[in-house]
């Protein structure tokens, strides 16, 4: 086949049309504009909110939309294509350098959006998000709003959760420190009120714990522990002074718990889908003892088999812890 120009043109222009036919325009064909069962429409602060997170490129490092293949983003729940029956343009977005977003709404109060719209390292310290101070604080606060309403429906049940929770955290923090410890470890399950740190308190535990520390607590809570980070003017009521259990206590099962699950209603996030147990653990064992100056850490490693020992008395053991 002689290659012309005009074979040339009219080649590249049609596998061009097929190519926007079945990538945009059958796809928008057969979208249904029935809306999901948890959509509601956005208030004019979300809808000016989410203009400032288009104008700023936000979608560029922030995804909108969990297909079933991703269970490791820890989804709430998988995206359809009901929630953005109002999207104008649509923002599911392409790349995660930063995480999902669709079910942001209600994951965190108010206040640590503030924190964290004014530098994300005070909440996230080895995130790579520019701070967003040069809006001002009208535009992060309809910012704000915008990503508390993803999710609609459902965000609007987590931030309602949020709101009622925080009221509680502030009387009690107003209450004074006795009673604002008694109220944060009162919301621990009561199993977990006695149990003791199962791992060893040897130097390459404190250290691994000291890391984890640095990489997802020190904004809040401070380099020295008394709730003193730089989000702290942020944050209302203010991180725990780990310096304050000096005198009062706390068990390695309170800490693993609420570092775990977050506690609601304040800037206490949950890590249970960032870290893994034995580093939960780690990073209590390194507060209590570098701030608390009081660890129940156990000096022997617990549930592995050492190698002399025989099957039958790793049972045993097992039997009695």
């Amino acid at each position: 086949m002689k290659m012309t120009p005009r074979l040339v043109i009219g080649g590249g222009l049609t596998i061009f049309a097929s190519v926007l036919f079945i990538a945009v325009i059958l796809p928008w064909l057969t979208i249904p504009e029935k809306p999901s069962e948890i959509y509601r429409p956005r208030t004019a602060l979300e809808e000016e909110g989410r203009k400032i997170y288009v104008n700023n490129g936000c979608m560029y490092c922030h995804t909108q939309f969990i297909r079933s293949i991703d269970w490791g983003m820890g989804a709430l729940r998988v995206a359809e294509s009901g929630d953005y029956v109002a999207d104008r343009p649509n923002l599911v977005g392409t790349e995660r350098t930063g995480p999902d977003l669709s079910q942001e709404g209600g994951e965190h109060p108010d206040d640590w959006h503030q924190a964290h719209f004014a530098n994300p390292r005070f909440t996230r310290p080895e995130s790579v998000m520019p701070s967003w101070t040069f809006l001002g604080p009208r535009k992060i606060e309809a910012l704000t709003v915008y990503v508390q309403s993803l999710g609609f429906k459902e965000a609007d049940v987590r931030t309602a959760r949020q709101r009622e929770w925080k009221a509680k955290a502030i009387t009690a923090y107003e209450a004074g420190p006795d009673e604002n410890i008694r109220w944060l470890q009162a919301q621990v399950a009561p199993g977990w009120q006695k149990v003791t740190n199962p791992y060893p308190t040897t130097a390459p535990d404190l250290e691994r714990g000291h890391r984890i520390y640095e990489s997802f607590c020190i904004g809040c809570h401070g380099p020295v522990g008394d709730g003193m980070g730089e989000a702290q003017p942020y944050l209302y009521p203010p991180p725990l002074n780990f310096t304050l259990l000096q005198e009062r206590g706390v068990s390695g099962g309170i800490l693993y718990y609420q570092i775990m699950n977050g506690i609601t209603g304040t800037a206490m996030p949950y890590f249970k889908k960032d870290l893994e147990s034995a580093k939960i653990w780690d990073v209590g064992n390194y507060i209590a003892e570098q701030f608390i100056g009081n660890s129940d850490a156990g000096r022997e490693p617990r549930g592995i088999a050492i190698a002399n020992e025989s099957p039958a008395s790793f049972v045993k053991q097992g039997e009695g812890r």
